[in-house]
């Protein structure tokens, strides 16, 4: 709990803080871009000679913006740092000298990870399902939606940044391969029939809130031909399975593993 503690006002205070906030008010000023466009033109966008609504948009943009980016690219960007940044920073001797284990300084870093982004990302998802759902609809009939796509949030940045903790323990330049890894491992197999899906996060993250995919999109269209969409409560269990194991894996290899600063 100390390490949490020193370490959530570090990430919070830090650099990358400034980029946290500018993806998760990305989505914000683009809703709040919608609700005034909208306003001004009286009218909400139509497509097909249908009208979309404001529940729609809000599943659209929960899908491609938060889902498809911003939930990888911070597991990717703050699980890869947990133990990288200190090692680049020759600063990870003053912590693994105190009398405490080593997979407790990990431990503690991850959980202020996790403070850092789900209190900053559910309130961004928030504010947009307010500027967006309004328009065209009910509050009250897509709130139980809402919660859902909140709780799928924060799985997936529990998921990913256990992952790329692990990543980050284990391997040198660990953000490009977590970069590679989100941006083409995962959007490559999952438009492909096959096992391969099966290792991705994003195939277990997607199938929690099937709502939130548009109904359009190819990587839909794919997944409903091949019937390669898991049930809910197989992808809670391989997301928690996920994590746990990345945990584990990561605690491990930093119990053992001699972490040599280069001069």
């Amino acid at each position: 709990m100390r390490v949490f503690d020193f370490s959530l006002g570090e990430m919070l205070w830090s650099r990358r803080s400034v980029f946290l906030a500018l993806l998760v008010g990305g989505p914000v000023v683009i809703a709040l871009a919608i609700r005034v466009a909208v306003s001004a033109f009286s009218g909400l966008p139509r497509i097909n000679g249908s009208t979309v609504s404001g529940s729609a948009l809000f599943g659209m943009m929960i899908w491609l913006i938060y889902i498809r980016f911003i939930v990888p690219v911070l597991g990717v960007f703050y699980g890869t740092s947990l133990i990288a940044d200190e090692v680049d920073d020759k600063t990870i001797t003053y912590l693994f000298t105190r009398p405490i284990r080593r997979s407790a300084v990990l431990l503690g870093k991850y959980l202020a990870y996790l403070a850092c982004t789900v209190l900053l990302v559910l309130p961004s998802v928030v504010l947009v399902y307010f500027f967006i759902v309004p328009l065209g609809g009910s509050i009250g009939e897509s709130f139980p939606a809402l919660v859902e796509d909140l709780g799928m949030l924060a799985i997936g940045l529990v998921a990913y940044g256990a992952l790329f903790s692990w990543v980050g323990a284990r391997l040198k330049r660990p953000l490009i391969i977590g970069l590679v890894f989100v941006f083409g491992w995962e959007p490559g197999v999952l438009l492909f029939p096959g096992y391969l899906k099966r290792l991705t996060i994003a195939y277990y993250v997607q199938a929690l809130v099937p709502h939130a995919m548009p109904q359009d999109s190819a990587v839909s269209v794919l997944m409903q031909v091949f019937h390669e969409v898991p049930s809910v409560w197989i992808s809670l269990i391989a997301l928690c399975a996920i994590s746990v194991f990345a945990l584990w894996a990561a605690g491990r290899m930093v119990e053992t593993r001699e972490y040599v600063l280069e001069q």
